[in-house]
């Protein structure tokens, strides 16, 4: 009764795969080949290179785009040296992607994109990161001081003399010839009375 039991405990359970497949060098071989065919999305060329040889129609393909995703995780992330492979990565999941990349024409404008990323993301991403210097500051002029009067020096009392004029007397006698007194008729008729006697000389001289 034993026996049978066991016999249909081990019917029930599912049987081991007996042939498992298991890397010789504990997937080390297997970790660089993905790593490697991984890296290679980062190039556009090598993109249309497999949609122009429709990699891209094949499920397995697919499928095997899809198991790729696990590079993302933090673990794997630190092994990829062209990060651009895991945005191509992400992009390839859509078919209208996968599609387009069979033109030459949109290959191109993906390498073009691509190239001006490269040589300005580095610019553009230390003007986030550096730390801006603070401004300078502009010193501001001191203000003018108040304009103020020169001071009036005193002059002493002896200068103030000297420098008034005396006051002018109330009335002025006028220099006259003969030091005659001023509003005399002898001063202004004494010319006309010489004259006088002169002629009166000459006349009595020639009745004589």
């Amino acid at each position: 009764m034993a026996s049978t039991k066991e016999s249909d405990n081990t019917s029930d359970t599912p049987s081991s795969p007996k042939n498992v497949y298991k890397d010789p060098d504990d997937g080390r071989q297997r970790f660089l080949l993905e790593l490697e065919f991984v890296q290679c999305l980062a190039n556009p060329t090598y993109i249309h290179y497999l949609a122009q040889n429709r990699y891209f129609e094949d499920e397995a393909f697919i499928g095997y785009l899809k198991y790729l995703q696990y590079w993302q995780r933090p673990e794997y992330l630190k092994f990829i040296m062209y990060p651009h492979c895991l945005y191509f990565l992400e992009l390839l999941q859509n078919a209208n992607f996968r599609n387009a990349m069979a033109h030459p024409a949109n290959k191109e404008v993906a390498h073009r994109q691509q190239f001006f990323f490269w040589k300005n993301y580095r610019n553009n991403r230390l003007k986030f990161i550096l730390p801006k210097p603070p401004p300078e500051e502009v010193p501001t002029p001191a203000p003018p001081p108040p304009a103020s009067a020169p001071p009036q020096q005193s002059l002493p009392a002896s200068n103030i003399a000297m420098t008034t004029a005396p006051p002018a007397p109330a009335s002025t006698h006028s220099p006259m010839p003969y030091g005659l007194p001023s509003g005399s008729a002898l001063a202004k008729n004494d010319m006309r009375n010489t004259g006088i006697d002169r002629r009166k000389r000459k006349h009595e001289r020639s009745l004589n």
